[in-house]
C-alpha cells in the first residue's frame, strides 16, 4: 500500500543510453518540483540490436533497480523497450508506466504529400506493437520505414553537430525524401539529439516530429490522475545512473543536461 507521502517520491526514467534525456528535460521543465532518477543502461546499448528476450530481461533489471529507489512512476523513455516490453512490465508491476511510441498519428495528420517517413531501430520497426500502431493510426497515408542504426552510436559518442553526423543522417533521410516524404518521424528517442542535423539535411519543406513534450505531458496527466503530483516546494533532485562507463556518462550529462549543478551521477 502506498504511504501518505508517496507523492514525494521520485519519477523513474530509463533508456538504453542517453536517448531519453530530452524526455527527462521536458519532464523537468513541466514538473520542476519532481525528483528524477534517470537510468542509462549503456553497457547493454543499443537495445535495437538485441533480441526481444534480452530487451525484456534488461528492462526488468532496470525496473527492479528503480523500484528499490521507491519511484512512484516509471517512464520507459525508449521506443524499442516500449514496443517490446511495456505490456509485460505493466502486467508485472503495480506502478504507473508511461511509454514512448513513434508519432505516427500527428505525422499522418500533418502530411501534405501523403507520405511519411520513420527513422527508428530495426527492432522497433519489426515489432508487433509498431505494426499495430501503424495500422491503427496511419490511415491512408503511405508509410516509409528506415532503420537507422548508425544514429544511436553517433549520439552515444556525442557526435551531434552537422560536420560529425551529416553523412550518416543523409544516408537515412535521403531515401525517404526520394519517396516523397514531407514528414519524418523520429522513432527512436536518441534521434531527438540530432534534430537540428536531420532538419538541415531534409530541408525546410520537411517537418520532423518527435514526441518528448507529448510524453512529458502524459507523465503530468498520469501523476495528476493518480494523485501523485509532488506538492513540495524544495529544489528538485536529478540523479543519473549508468551501467556503462562512468567517466563517459559524466561527459554526456555535462554536455546535454541544462542544470548540471543539481546532478548526482552514479554507477548502476
Amino acid at each position: 500500500m502506498r504511504n501518505i507521502n508517496f507523492s514525494q517520491q521520485p519519477i523513474g526514467i530509463f533508456d538504453s543510453g542517453i536517448g531519453g534525456l530530452p524526455i527527462a528535460q521536458k519532464v523537468r521543465e513541466l514538473l520542476p518540483s519532481e525528483d528524477i532518477i534517470y537510468v542509462a543502461d549503456t553497457a547493454f546499448a543499443p537495445y535495437g540490436e538485441k533480441s526481444e528476450a534480452e530487451i525484456l530481461q534488461r528492462a526488468i533489471q532496470v525496473i527492479e533497480f528503480l523500484l528499490s529507489k521507491n519511484v512512484k512512476a516509471i517512464v520507459v523513455a525508449c521506443n524499442t523497450a516500449t514496443m517490446v516490453a511495456i505490456k509485460t512490465l505493466r502486467e508485472r508491476y503495480g506502478v504507473p508506466f508511461i511509454g514512448v511510441e513513434p508519432g505516427v498519428k500527428p505525422a499522418a495528420i500533418h502530411t501534405k504529400t501523403g507520405v511519411i517517413g520513420v527513422l527508428a531501430t530495426e527492432k522497433t520497426l519489426s515489432s508487433h506493437a509498431f505494426d499495430a500502431l501503424a495500422k491503427r493510426v496511419a490511415g491512408n497515408v503511405q508509410m516509409e520505414i528506415q532503420p537507422s542504426p548508425k544514429l544511436v552510436h553517433l549520439v552515444e559518442n556525442l557526435q551531434l553537430d552537422f560536420d560529425q553526423a551529416h553523412k550518416a543522417v543523409r544516408e537515412y533521410v535521403e531515401p525517404l525524401m526520394i519517396k516523397g516524404a514531407d514528414t519524418i518521424i523520429l522513432g527512436c528517442t536518441h534521434f531527438a539529439h540530432l534534430t537540428p542535423v536531420i532538419e538541415q539535411v531534409a530541408g525546410s519543406p520537411v517537418t520532423v516530429i518527435s514526441t518528448e513534450l507529448a510524453v512529458a505531458k502524459e507523465v503530468q496527466r498520469r501523476l495528476d490522475l493518480e494523485k501523485l503530483l509532488c506538492v513540495a516546494t524544495l529544489p528538485a533532485m536529478n540523479r543519473f545512473y549508468t551501467s556503462g562507463d562512468l567517466d563517459l556518462y559524466r561527459k554526456q550529462i555535462a554536455h546535454l543536461w541544462q542544470d548540471v549543478e543539481t546532478v548526482g551521477i552514479y554507477q548502476f
